[in-house]
């Protein structure tokens, strides 16, 4: 399980790079586009220091088990673990997203609740040895997992134009067809390949703008397999 643990921590690396594109989104006024690029900095650096948090989480583990630190010692880092990610989630409440991405930033808030919980009951699993407890982390934590990868799809979705609000509409908990979501962002993905470096007529104006659209379209093939559930 601690494989798969750190294995899925590489979903934060992916969150980042996604994030941080909202910097280049083209807002038509120019406040509108300030305001997004603020946001888009904030959520990244939000989301940043969740990885960060998660790496030592279990790397302070580590050095527990290979005899580095006391067993007081860990659960002493554990305590000011819970606070500092207290804190961090925090931050999330202190953002201004533009409309269309108000329900990702609730979901990716919704993960870090999810994965604090998880890390309380493997802290109480360490300290106890309930086994109980250990379950619970675990269920906790693929749950973080799959309310990240929403976030991440719903961002995107907004981000591309796929996903459009109404002006009374809530946030609601995340459904289900996830598949057909991380579907239909990869397709609008091959799309825009096909906007950015095909001409008029469908064609490559050169060699290198053919290679370009190749790599792209490959990007949101590579896109569609790491984010179906």
């Amino acid at each position: 399980m601690k494989k798969k643990k750190i294995q899925n921590i590489i979903i934060g690396i992916i969150a980042i790079s996604i994030i941080g594109a909202i910097a280049g989104y083209n807002y038509s006024v120019e406040q509108n586009k300030q305001k997004g690029l603020q946001f888009g900095i904030e959520l990244e650096q939000i989301q940043q220091d969740v990885k960060d948090l998660q790496i030592k989480f279990y790397s302070e583990k580590t050095k527990w088990e290979e005899g580095d630190i006391t067993k007081e010692e860990l659960l002493e880092f554990y305590d000011k673990h819970l606070k500092e990610f207290k804190e961090i989630i925090s931050k999330y409440d202190e953002l201004s997203p533009p409309e269309l991405f108000e329900s990702s930033v609730e979901l990716l808030k919704i993960s870090s609740e999810t994965q604090l919980s998880s890390d309380s009951e493997y802290i109480k699993w360490i300290e106890t040895g309930d086994e109980s407890a250990k379950v619970r982390s675990d269920t906790q934590f693929q749950e973080s997992v799959e309310y990240e990868l929403q976030g991440l799809v719903e961002f995107y979705s907004a981000k591309t134009g796929i996903k459009n609000y109404d002006e009374d509409a809530k946030f609601e908990a995340p459904q289900s067809g996830l598949t057909q979501k991380v579907i239909q962002v990869a397709e609008n993905m091959a799309s825009k390949c096909d906007e950015e470096f095909k001409n008029d007529l469908g064609e490559f104006d050169s060699d290198e703008t053919e290679v370009e659209w190749f790599n792209c379209i490959n990007e949101a093939k590579k896109w569609k397999i790491d984010h179906l559930p």
